[in-house]
């Protein structure tokens, strides 16, 4: 096992480094779900799409 790790331990942290932004960007993602901002977060009174986004607004 340690054998392994010497030997790919730059794959490793490369993986770790992309599965922690990964993971950063969902919990961004969560939290403005939670806060009430949907989709491009500009807010939605002057948005050609609300319609599509809040269809029940």
């Amino acid at each position: 096992m340690t054998a392994f790790l010497a030997e790919n331990w730059g794959s490793i942290l490369v993986l770790a480094a992309v599965a922690a932004g990964a993971a950063a960007v969902v919990r961004s993602m969560v939290r403005r779900r939670k806060a009430g901002e949907f989709g491009c977060g500009c807010g939605c009174s002057n948005c050609p799409s609300k319609g599509t986004c809040h269809r029940d607004r």
